[in-house]
């Protein structure tokens, strides 16, 4: 969900760019304003900062291992170099 303040304060600054002669409804112009802006973002295929964190930390933790299975694969071929073996390799 998307941080109601900063709709809030969008939306106030879209009102007070509004001309003097047509703010005479100021809080009614401020609320369509912020009703077009929370229809126009929950259209956004957007995620939640909580949402984001999380997957980025799976992310890291994912590349931590695979960096760890990298270099798991690059002793085991390097141990089979030094015993004579050539290590297979997929077609």
């Amino acid at each position: 969900m998307i941080d109601l303040h900063h709709i809030d304060d969008l939306a106030r600054r879209l009102s007070e760019l509004v001309p003097p002669g047509l703010r005479e409804s100021g809080e009614e112009l401020q609320a369509s304003f912020r009703g077009a802006l929370q229809a126009g973002l929950g259209k956004l295929d957007l995620v939640t900062r909580e949402e984001f964190d999380v997957q980025r930390a799976v992310l890291l933790r994912t590349r931590e291992k695979l960096e760890k299975l990298e270099r798991q694969v690059e002793d085991l071929e390097a141990r089979l170099h030094a015993a004579g073996q050539s290590p297979a390799r997929p077609e």
